[in-house]
């Protein structure tokens, strides 16, 4: 059997590490894109949008379309930044060793 102590400590040390992650998430920068790279956005982990990129010719098309595609180019950003978040995130609880069934309120 598992001492509690030390999956206290260890739960301390995996709490620690999320802040450290969450932290360096928050700063990355991912970028989203549409209509086969028409338009890129960079957006960091705070789902700020930090830059948008037209192609020049854009600048003939219809505004919908334009519209269209910089949303499309800002939720292939948000689904990236989510991405990250996911999997930098996922690891984390794999390192303790938890007794079976032994599940963190979250």
């Amino acid at each position: 059997m598992t001492d509690f102590n030390e999956i206290l400590k260890q739960a301390k040390q995996m709490q620690e590490q999320m802040k450290k992650a969450q932290g360096e998430l928050l700063n990355q920068m991912v970028e989203g894109e549409a209509g086969a790279g028409l338009v890129k956005i960079v957006m960091n982990g705070r789902h700020d949008v930090k830059s948008v990129q037209l192609a020049e010719s854009l600048i003939t098309e219809d505004l919908h379309v334009m519209e269209d595609l910089i949303a499309a180019a800002i939720n292939d950003a948000v689904r990236k930044v989510e991405e990250n978040n996911r999997t930098a995130l996922s690891g984390m609880a794999s390192g303790l060793n938890l007794p079976d069934g032994f599940k963190f309120p979250f």
